[in-house]
């Protein structure tokens, strides 16, 4: 046996179910009503595997600069927003899973996002940040046992459970995706 394997028989995960009103923000209800999935791990799967997809085809030269309207953020700027939301929730998450109830503090996205200096990242490496900051989601995630997907906090003054800001992710990403489906990719530049 090499170091790191086991002959014991994996633990099966524990699925989380879906996250009911009171678990997560009032203001998020519809985009997490839009998640088809009653399994936060599964969902993450889905959710990252449609991300990847719709990025695939595009291009540092397609997306430069591309904004819908004065003053929103880029094509770049966006999915680096997904990438600290994520990050930020997933924080969250295991405070919560790891029974520290203290106040979840928020976060100021328009200042993170003006920080970050996503633009001037190529977008194969946004892309990739996605994908590893989805894989340590996943990973913390499927890790957590049944008890810990309804432990209780507060953040900015909404009740949440681990599993409901699991759904978060989804759902904020869902909301974006839209966004980025119907107002920023018709005006990307055809190959």
């Amino acid at each position: 046996m090499t170091t790191g394997e086991s002959d014991a028989p994996a633990t099966p995960r524990t699925h989380s179910g879906r996250p009911q009103p009171g678990e997560y923000a009032a203001y998020a209800d519809a985009d997490i009503a839009a998640i088809p999935e009653d399994d936060a791990v599964a969902a993450l799967r889905s959710s990252r595997d449609r991300v990847v997809a719709l990025f695939a085809p595009l291009t540092d030269a397609r997306v430069a600069g591309v904004r819908y309207a004065p003053g929103k953020w880029t094509i770049k700027d966006l999915l680096g927003h997904l990438c600290d939301d994520e990050r930020i929730y997933a924080y969250r998450a295991l405070r919560l899973a790891r029974t520290d109830d203290r106040v979840l503090a928020g976060f100021d996205q328009v200042r993170y996002a003006e920080a970050a200096g996503s633009e001037a990242r190529s977008l194969t490496d946004l892309v990739e940040e996605y994908r590893s900051v989805r894989a340590a989601s996943i990973t913390l995630f499927a890790g957590l046992g049944s008890e810990a997907w309804t432990r209780r906090g507060t953040l900015e003054g909404h009740d949440v459970t681990v599993r409901g800001l699991a759904f978060h992710i989804v759902g904020h990403e869902g909301h974006h995706l839209r966004v980025l489906r119907d107002r920023y990719l018709p005006l990307v530049v055809p190959a």
